[in-house]
């Protein structure tokens, strides 16, 4: 119980650093500075459900698009690692858009479905932007067993049902962080994503020079297990075919 309260923790950690729900509730103020409750508590709601529907997807489909496109798991730790190293830099140095900038060019988007902002930019790209679908397509594919499985799922909703509340309370949370609240914070998630995604590639690396290794017999494989293999077999409990193996 222990075990799956950490990774609990780990992983809504993972998930709440990279969507940062005070970030978006500093944009969804920016976005509606004058709205009404009613229509704030719509957009609001309606953000969330298309945001948390397409984390849950891809962390379902994960298995599915690794075996379509051939993609092992160790290339997409290290990809994944890479694009949330880039996002936690622009985090530290503050080169993110400002909120300003992001609602001005919203306003500007006519006649497309950024007129509709629940969709862009609040679902896509601040909730669930690419770093963050693959923040939980790794953690879905890491998951061992299917406790951890549900864990990732339920850190995915927590985290998109306090962006939901960051978004409804965003006036009083603008004005009690303000703007140097909101640059310390940012920086500090930024330094723990960097950290995250660190770990992430060396995780991915180690994979795939165990794997090399394994192939020139430079290991023995009687006592090193090939994380292929596991990847294999956990595809194969997801219900599809291991890369690699031919259909009848």
């Amino acid at each position: 119980m222990l075990v799956l309260l950490e990774y609990l923790i780990i992983t809504f950690v993972a998930v709440f650093v990279i969507v940062n729900p005070l970030t978006t509730s500093f944009v969804f103020m920016a976005l509606l500075p004058t709205a009404s409750a009613r229509r704030r508590r719509t957009i609001a709601r309606r953000a969330t459900v298309i945001a948390t529907a397409l984390f849950f997807l891809f962390a379902t489909l994960g298995g599915l698009i690794f075996q379509i496109f051939g993609i092992t798991l160790a290339a997409f730790r290290i990809a994944g690692g890479l694009i949330l190293f880039g996002v936690a830099m622009a985090m530290i140095r503050q080169t993110l858009p400002s909120e300003a900038e992001t609602a001005e060019q919203a306003r500007n988007d006519e006649g497309r479905i950024t007129d509709d902002i629940s969709v862009i930019p609040l679902a896509i790209p601040f909730i669930s932007g690419p770093g963050a679908i693959a923040t939980v397509m790794i953690l879905t594919s890491e998951a061992p067993t299917l406790y951890h499985l549900a864990l990732v799922y339920l850190a995915v909703l927590s985290c998109t049902v306090t962006c939901y509340f960051a978004m409804i309370y965003s006036r009083h949370i603008v004005r009690f962080l303000g703007d140097t609240g909101k640059e310390i914070l940012t920086k500090i998630f930024g330094l723990i994503l960097a950290v995250l995604a660190i770990q992430f590639v060396i995780n991915g690396v180690s994979d795939a020079v165990t794997g090399y290794m394994l192939d020139y017999n430079l290991l023995d494989g009687s006592q090193v297990e090939d994380p292929r293999a596991i990847e294999r077999r956990d595809l194969r409990d997801e219900g599809g075919p291991g890369p690699g193996e031919g259909r009848e």
